[in-house]
Parts: C-alpha cells; sequence; structure tokens
C-alpha cells in the first residue's frame, strides 16, 4: 500500500469540494469512487467523507485509496477512524488499518494506552505491532505495563519481540515475571531469552 510517511499534520489550505466527493463517494464507479477517495485526502476537511465511505466501501482498491487518504491527513482524528478496522474479521481490513496507522506513528501515538487494554487480544497485538514505530521510552513504559497484566502468551510474545530492539535494563524483571507466568509455552520463554539476551547486550555496549 503507497502511503504517505511524513509526519507534519495536513492542514493545507486546498479546500475539498465536500458535497461533490461524497456524492462520488457514494454513487460513483470504481475509478471515481477511487479518484475521490484520494482527492478526500488533500485536506483535513475530508475526514468525515473518508469515514462514512469506509464504512460501506467494498472495492478493496478503493478502501487502499480511502487508507492512504487517512493516514495522508494524519491527525489523531483520522486515527481514530481507522483503528476501528484492527478487530474486523475482514483481513484485508485489517491489513489495510494496520498499514495506514504505521504511516502516521504520532497521530497514532495519542491512542496507543487504550488501544494496548483493548478487549480483543488481536487488537491488543496488532497495537504491539503498532508500537514498534514509537519512541522508545514510550515503548518500555507501555509495553512494560502490559506485559505485567496481559493474560494471553502470544500478545506477551509480541510485546517482548519489540521490547528486544529497544527495552532497557530495568524492563528485565518484567520480562522475567511474564516468562514465569506462562512456564508451559516454549515460544514464549525463547523470546525472553532472546530479549533479556539483547537487551544486556546493548547495556554493556553503551557503558
Amino acid at each position: 500500500m503507497p502511503l504517505i510517511r511524513r509526519e507534519t499534520p495536513n492542514s493545507t489550505a486546498k479546500s475539498v469540494d465536500r458535497a461533490a466527493l461524497a456524492a462520488a463517494l457514494t454513487k460513483g464507479t470504481d475509478d471515481e469512487r477511487w479518484a475521490a477517495a484520494r482527492s478526500a485526502g488533500e485536506s483535513v476537511e475530508g475526514l468525515s467523507i473518508l469515514k462514512d465511505a469506509l464504512s460501506r466501501e467494498a472495492s478493496p482498491r478503493v478502501r487502499e485509496a480511502i487508507f492512504t487518504s487517512l493516514a495522508r491527513i494524519r491527525t489523531p482524528e483520522s486515527a481514530q477512524a481507522v483503528l476501528q478496522y484492527l478487530g474486523s474479521d475482514d483481513a484485508n481490513l485489517r491489513a489495510g488499518a494496520l498499514d495506514a496507522l504505521r504511516a502516521m506513528p504520532a497521530a497514532t501515538a495519542p491512542h496507543l494506552p487504550r488501544v494496548l487494554k483493548d478487549g480483543d487480544p488481536d487488537v491488543r497485538l496488532l497495537a504491539c505491532e503498532l508500537m514498534r514505530n514509537q519512541a522508545p521510552e514510550d515503548v518500555s513504559r507501555l509495553l512494560g505495563d502490559l506485559l505485567a497484566t496481559e493474560s494471553q502468551a502470544n500478545v506477551c510474545a509480541a510485546a517482548v519481540e519489540v521490547l528486544a530492539e529497544v527495552g532497557r535494563p530495568e524492563l528485565l524483571p518484567r520480562l522475567a515475571a511474564c516468562a514465569a507466568r506462562f512456564p508451559d509455552d516454549p515460544f514464549l520463554a525463547f523470546a525472553v531469552r532472546v530479549a533479556s539476551d539483547r537487551i544486556g547486550s546493548q547495556a554493556s555496549n553503551r557503558d
């Protein structure tokens, strides 16, 4: 998915014809809906149009254009419009949402503490993946807190894999305690060993 990676909020002065775009996204052909979706991402004014269109769009190509435009708008509101699809039963919708959120990490960041506590473990697992693009201190704090309470071993493993890249030595006791809560999960035990070794090695290199 060709998403825009810039993080400065898209507050361009270019206006959009809301009525025309809404009509095209509702009644247009696939090509017309695709073009309208792309145009709606040129201004924050297009957010509500894109949000409504995404809720009913069936064409994968047009959905991709909508996700791309929401990522271009890159505000906390556009990230919120995308986040609800992390728990979709449609694998393509989940993948599109994940890619869009990865493309706007600053806009996604305010929502992550809540999403990491979502009632759906699959959503929490995907939230761990989204932490890869966040500031290391936030990754350590939020994923460290998750490890202390998470009830699903696969979610813990996802968090541990991210922490292996940026975790701090003070997280080592939480890693060990997490592994101890799931003594019958060999993959989690392996992931914790790898992460602990990497974190310890990185700390030694900094010293």
